[in-house]
């Protein structure tokens, strides 16, 4: 064999090694293409299915931030939230109502320095906002689950109504406890004044024939009438009687009111106005003892209104819900000189009065005969301006509403107009 054909061998030797070294790579990177395709499919269906879980947990979390978006719009109670430098970024509607401001003026202001500058601060119960509503504040400051402080959240609760029950349950106890004590001193003090008139008459009669001295006797006698009425309203107030109620025209019970408050308006000074529906509301109650609170309210009101004013008698009728009876309202409004803030809570107090001939027990009577009829007695009242007094007598189911005689009440002496 010649040199050339033995190189010539060697190269084709060579050759198809080298083919066949290129197959067996081609067939292994050929597997490593398909076992990469097929982890590339693998991590593309769980890439989809990750996405998927990812985009599932955004629309809840979406759906759970626009819930409690939608819950904290709509709660009644304020609702401040700060970052972590405690700088207001978030108030609700409620909380800008009960505060006075607009959100604008609430967000972004640090919370020390914005309840500071509003009078939020202290010890005191309740706040006052700048709208007058009556507020408490409970601050809650929420960790992250590192533990770390992740800003605060300030409740701003309306306690107006609750504290106004508050002021009721107080003035009742502190009403009944000196009505025991004066239903007491009452009845101690009729005994020996029965004797005091039983003399008196006996000396009347023995002094007939002395002018100046039967006189005297008569003055003895309008003395001890004058305290046995007093005794009377006493006991009016500490145990009223319970009321005996039947349906009344409630336009009969203005205008005997009315009448028998006469006599405190008959000057012309007051201008009197009363304003019912076009069919006043029948009323269930004790009529005798809703005159007597109506007759206070007026001869208050009158007195209240030193140089005149007008007198202002509404009724209407209400349904507080579908589960609670109707109400009837009864406002007696007056132009006088109105009621200053620190007597407010004490006008209902027996022997409690700003005038020097006053007896105190007016509007303390009126408000045990209302306790009486279940019913509440609320005042308003600016100084200077006026007050009015709405007493609330809730009612029994009466379909029949009752259409009372429409006379034009111009039986009264004195200026007045009617408002249908």
């Amino acid at each position: 064999m010649t040199n050339a054909s033995a190189s010539e061998l060697a190269g084709a030797e060579l050759l198809q090694e080298a083919f066949r070294t290129f197959g067996e790579a081609t067939t292994a990177l050929e597997a490593s293409y398909r076992a990469l395709k097929g982890r590339v499919e693998q991590l593309d269906v769980e890439l989809a299915d990750r996405n998927e879980a990812l985009r599932m947990t955004l629309e809840q979390t979406e759906l759970m931030r626009s819930a409690l978006d939608t819950i904290l719009e709509s709660l009644t109670t304020g609702v401040l939230v700060t970052d972590r430098e405690d700088c207001i970024e978030r108030c609700n509607p409620a909380a800008a109502s009960l505060l006075g401001l607009d959100a604008g003026e609430i967000v972004g202001r640090r919370l020390d320095e914005f309840l500071a500058a509003h009078a939020l601060t202290g010890d005191r119960y309740p706040l006052t906002t700048r709208t007058g509503a009556l507020v408490s504040l409970s601050t809650t400051r929420p960790k992250s689950d590192a533990g770390h402080a992740i800003g605060t959240v300030v409740l701003v609760q309306d306690i107006t109504e609750v504290h106004r029950l508050e002021e009721r349950l107080h003035r009742r106890d502190r009403l009944a406890s000196m009505g025991e004590m004066v239903g007491r001193i009452a009845h101690e003090v009729r005994n020996p004044l029965g004797s005091v008139e039983l003399f008196a008459s006996m000396l009347r009669q023995d002094l007939a024939h002395d002018a100046v001295l039967h006189g005297y006797t008569e003055h003895i006698s309008m003395a001890v009438k004058a305290m046995d009425r007093l005794l009377s309203n006493l006991l009016t107030y500490t145990r009223p009687a319970n009321p005996q109620r039947a349906w009344h025209a409630t336009e009969g019970l203005v205008r005997d009111s009315l009448t028998l408050a006469a006599h405190a308006l008959t000057d012309g000074a007051v201008e009197t106005v009363v304003s019912l529906d076009e069919a006043p509301p029948n009323i269930w109650c004790d009529g005798p003892q809703l005159r007597q609170v109506l007759v206070n309210l007026i001869l208050n009101a009158v007195e209240a209104m030193d140089d005149g004013g007008r007198l202002t008698l509404t009724v209407s009728d209400q349904l507080r819900s579908a589960h609670e009876s109707p109400v009837v309202r009864l406002t007696v409004t007056d132009t006088g000189r109105g009621i200053e803030p620190e007597h407010r809570s004490r006008i209902f107090d027996p022997f409690f009065t700003t005038r020097d001939e006053g007896t105190g027990l007016g509007l303390a009577i009126v408000h045990a005969l209302v306790e009486g009829h279940d019913g509440r007695i609320e005042v308003e009242s600016v100084p200077g301006s006026g007050t009015t007094v709405t007493v609330m007598i809730p009612q029994e189911t009466n379909p029949l509403r009752g259409r009372a005689c429409r006379a034009a009440l111009g039986w009264f002496r004195g200026p007045m107009k009617e408002d249908a």
